[in-house]
């Protein structure tokens, strides 16, 4: 099939009786059968996503197509789908079927998504590099020795193979920008509370959000304006106005942009990663933008807050999968704690197991306030500090990710050096802001990587405004 790079393409071509849903839902089903060893989908919804284009075309016929329809997406396998599995690529949840829809699927629904399988990711999307499901690691498409970093890395290959227009994902400490990076396309992660939780299977409460993986800018904001907004059903979600983000109109003609000192100074970062973010940093200034370098002293306390605080959460959440109430649950128990001890422990993976150690040490008696009260703490330091950069600058520019992606087990025996994989990453959701990864690096070595746009919380217009600005002018 034709590769359509973005719903805009897609709707013309319906428009010019060139193109309908079916055909566009068996040209991916097509591609989907070609890259079956990217490992991307975990199941293909083929006879639904079919029965759902053709009652689109219908309403294209008749005129009441929806703002999305045309748009073919997967969803990552935390995100529940009433009547669909979801496992979050986990063995524990083998088998389990949702009895309801998370609140942004019911909102694509409505504006005429067509949904075609779900993704492959980290289990409970704990991973830099999409090697912890149960069900096997996705391959980067570019690459197929490199990951393709995670968690939601089925997302970012689905998008970046062209086996659907758009994906979604969760980013908790870089989940969705991360693997965008590594697969060349765009992955935004909303403002804290911009989103709805509601059906997405908790990791870090306090972190988690939903967000796209597209081809371009501007279907990331139509898809954003869509799942956006206040929810009954979420106590976390923001009743903060949203915008129509798909308008992406700059409110000014020159911007004010903090590139933060350390992270390009920082040891491990890739010197053509460094070069390529230095030449957009000029080119900017050439442009008329003020852009200035900032300090921030916080960046090697990110990854330990960050890991203290998301592995308590994740402690707490997984709590509920004991071998009792749903999901996975070993044959061989003799007693009731004996169910508790070998479900979890059969049903988890290795890196689920350490984070949940590692949580509930720091929740412990005796450690709570020498860890989880402390990470508490400094999480309120790196948040007034962003704060305070936010201030003074529009937004804030680094790299996505130190380096290209690397070859798939080279890093699995190190814990410390996978979760460095996330540095520039985890700023963002400590400080609860939105952030954005733009596929603007070419490496020497043939892999894309990302340049990071760091925004104000609750202005995801103006960081989506000045992303299409940034992606068609360096």
């Amino acid at each position: 099939m034709y590769s359509y790079n973005s719903l805009k393409a897609v709707r013309t071509a319906i428009s010019s009786k060139s193109l309908t849903c079916v055909d566009l839902v068996t040209g991916y089903l097509n591609n989907i059968n070609e890259q079956t060893q990217l490992n991307a989908f975990l199941e293909v919804f083929a006879d639904e996503a079919l029965d759902r284009a053709q009652k689109i075309d219908d309403k294209f016929l008749k005129g009441t197509a929806g703002k999305l329809a045309g748009m073919v997406i997967g969803i990552k396998d935390n995100i529940c789908y009433e009547d669909h599995q979801a496992t979050a690529s986990s063995k524990i949840l083998q088998g389990y079927e949702s009895i309801y829809s998370a609140t942004i699927v019911n909102r694509l629904l409505a504006e005429d998504v067509i949904i075609i399988g779900r993704l492959n990711c980290d289990e409970f999307a704990m991973g830099s590099s999409n090697e912890n499901s149960a069900y096997g690691n996705v391959l980067n498409f570019a690459d197929n020795t490199k990951v393709p970093g995670g968690s939601s890395g089925g997302s970012a290959v689905a998008v970046q193979a062209n086996l659907c227009l758009a994906a979604l994902g969760s980013d908790t400490g870089g989940s969705i920008r991360q693997p965008a990076s590594y697969c060349g396309v765009v992955g935004l992660k909303p403002t804290y509370g911009r989103v709805s939780r509601y059906g997405l299977i908790a990791y870090g409460s306090s972190f988690d959000q939903i967000g796209p993986l597209t081809n371009n800018v501007e279907d990331a904001a139509i898809i954003i304006e869509i799942i956006a907004g206040k929810d009954e059903l979420d106590s976390t979600s923001s009743s903060v106005n949203t915008s129509e983000y798909s308008n992406l109109n700059l409110e000014k003609e020159h911007f004010k942009i903090g590139y933060i000192k350390e992270c390009l100074e920082h040891e491990g970062i890739d010197n053509e990663v460094k070069t390529r973010t230095i030449e957009i940093i000029e080119t900017l200034k050439k442009n008329g933008h003020q852009v200035e370098e900032v300090e921030f002293a916080y960046l090697d306390h990110l990854i330990p807050v960050y890991q203290v605080l998301s592995n308590a959460e994740a402690s707490s959440n997984l709590g509920r999968y004991d071998g009792v109430h749903y999901g996975y649950r070993t044959e061989s128990a003799e007693n009731l704690e004996g169910t508790y001890i070998k479900s979890r422990t059969e049903g988890f993976g290795k890196e689920v197991k350490r984070r949940i150690m590692l949580g509930t040490f720091v929740l412990s008696e005796g450690y709570f306030d020498a860890y989880y009260t402390k990470a508490q703490q400094v999480r309120r330091l790196i948040k007034e500090k962003t704060d305070e950069i936010l201030t003074n600058f529009d937004f804030i520019l680094t790299p996505t990710t130190p380096t290209t992606a690397f070859e798939i087990g080279s890093k699995t025996q190190d814990p410390i050096e996978m979760y460095l994989e996330d540095i520039f990453t985890v700023q963002a959701p400590l400080a609860g802001n939105p952030a954005i990864s733009l596929p603007l690096g070419n490496h020497s070595n043939g892999l894309p990587f990302g340049i990071q746009l760091t925004g104000r919380r609750f202005d995801e217009a103006g960081l989506l405004s000045f992303s299409k600005y940034l992606m068609d002018n360096v």
